[in-house]
């Protein structure tokens, strides 16, 4: 009574087969993900004497990942640094791109407002004598991200509190949090 069962091998139920496990695994893998940023340093450019005001020129160097496996396409953006709640600067990012599973350090140029500063004057002179000042900075990148043939529109928010030493701007700490959308249509 022992009978054997005939199996018939069907090259459609294997191809099914393959492109669900290729499927499968494309959503598992190709699941966006939020990029990483982090700021590496702060460089003094210049100061800028314009009576009343003095400002100072920088330039940031903020290390970028895009953890994705598509390249993305970005367009420019202005990020915004505050002290204590006022706006003390901003920093432009250029219109650019990214490939997948990458990184890149970008040089973004700031100019940093002294008046600004001096409305924080006492805070300011505390922060000096820590050795510790905390800096807030803000950007909202949009751009889009091709997978085969077509293109999906993202925006992320990136905030950031980074801590600073406001004699030799080193960058001591910080905390970056970004979160990501994706336009389907």
């Amino acid at each position: 009574m022992n009978k054997k069962r005939e199996v018939k091998w069907s090259w459609l139920s294997a191809f099914v087969g393959a492109a669900s496990a290729t499927a499968a695994t494309a959503i598992i893998l190709g699941k966006p993900k939020d990029p990483d940023f982090e700021l590496v340093s702060i460089d003094f450019k210049s100061f800028n004497l314009n009576l009343p005001h003095l400002d100072a020129d920088v330039i940031l160097t903020v290390h970028v990942n895009n953890p994705n496996i598509v390249p993305i396409r970005h367009s420019s953006a202005e990020m915004s640094i505050s002290y204590a709640g006022s706006f003390l600067g901003a920093a432009m990012i250029d219109a650019g791109s990214q490939p997948p599973r990458s990184c890149r350090l970008l040089k973004l140029p700031a100019k940093l407002s002294g008046l600004e500063l001096a409305h924080q004057a006492a805070r300011f002179i505390g922060d000096v004598r820590k050795r510790e000042m905390v800096l807030e900075a803000g950007v909202d990148l949009e751009g889009y991200a091709r997978v085969l043939w077509w293109d999906h529109k993202f925006k992320v928010r990136v905030d950031s509190l980074i801590t600073v030493d406001p004699l030799f701007l080193d960058v001591i700490e910080q905390e970056n949090k970004s979160k990501m959308q994706i336009f389907l249509a």
